[in-house]
């Protein structure tokens, strides 16, 4: 929205002429309702919320996933996996012999 200083003398007539209307439609919607018309509310303001608010709100729901995990028993962590030691040299001996026929071959890459 431009700033009413901006406006030319007959965009400013416009403006009042507008004005004059709506003023005049709004006496008009009073008198048929037999009251007064109220101006439409602007931006609602945020509530806000305590800080003691806010921890109870909190609490309960700490609570409530207590509750939730009160029923269910946490299993074990995985054991990790471990190689052996003869199954790491077949695979150490596996890519030698895979490098050795690759420069056989005269290449760099596999």
């Amino acid at each position: 929205m431009t700033s009413l200083q901006n406006l030319t003398v007959a965009q400013l007539r416009q403006v009042i002429s507008i004005k004059e209307k709506i003023e005049a439609l709004e006496a008009e919607l009073a008198a048929v309702t037999g009251g007064e018309v109220a101006a439409p509310a602007g931006p609602r303001a945020r509530r806000g919320m305590s800080a003691a608010g806010r921890a109870r709100i909190a609490a309960a729901q700490r609570a409530r996933w207590a509750k939730v995990k009160a029923g269910k028993d946490e299993p074990a962590p995985k054991k990790k996996r471990k190689m052996s030691a003869a199954g790491r040299a077949r695979i150490a001996a596996a890519a030698k012999a895979r490098w050795a026929k690759a420069r056989a071959a005269g290449k760099n890459k596999l």
